[in-house]
């Protein structure tokens, strides 16, 4: 028969791994595909006051560039930290992005948990633009991304297309386009007038 000690060690552990399993921020966490990104999923706290509590984490965002990787939740990232992510990564020029663009990407996340959307570019600098024109690139003279009125990115584990429909799905309204290249492939959606392309 086991000791009171045994007995009591036991008990304690049992309890442990009860508690672990309930606090597990993964716990009903849901993706298309297995993704290494889930680790960095947490429990946000939400500012001091009378609705304060935990706010859950949706999603994560990782910048492809630079390789950062943020939490996306209803509060995060504020707008200041989206713009830095998406600033122009050759002039490193920045402008504060319209909100509808991160609301898009907390719509998809709300329905998606757990998704990892990788963010392919944002603000794009006039000159920049303007300089890429002038090269043979496919970009409008007075392009949306100049505006801060665009995203391109996509979603690990989806195809364009499927992100070009879920998308739509959410009754979003401005430019999208599905850009099915070999060298990189991702959705680019503005806030400008409603219009849809197959980029190249």
């Amino acid at each position: 028969m086991a000791s009171p000690f045994a007995r009591l060690l036991a008990a304690i552990l049992a309890g442990a791994a009860a508690s672990a399993a309930v606090s597990s921020p993964l716990a009903g966490a849901t993706c298309d595909a297995a993704a290494p990104h889930l680790a960095a999923l947490r429990k946000d706290r939400a500012p001091d006051g009378p609705d304060a509590g935990p706010v859950e984490t949706l999603a994560t965002l990782f910048e492809t560039h630079q390789g950062d990787l943020v939490a996306l939740s209803s509060s995060e990232p504020e707008s200041p930290r989206f713009a830095e992510l998406l600033a122009d990564r050759v002039t490193g020029g920045r402008i504060e992005l319209d909100a509808r663009l991160l609301g898009l990407l907390r719509t998809l996340a709300a329905e998606h948990p757990a998704a990892r959307i990788e963010l392919v570019s944002g603000y794009r600098h006039p000159k920049r633009n303007e300089a890429m024109r002038k090269k043979g690139h496919h970009v409008a003279s007075h392009s949306q991304h100049s505006l801060g009125r665009a995203l391109d990115f996509r979603v690990a584990g989806w195809t364009p297309e499927r992100l070009r429909a879920e998308i739509a799905r959410t009754g979003f309204r401005g430019g999208l386009a599905r850009y099915d290249g070999a060298g990189d492939r991702f959705v680019h959606a503005d806030v400008g007038p409603p219009r849809a392309w197959v980029g190249r």
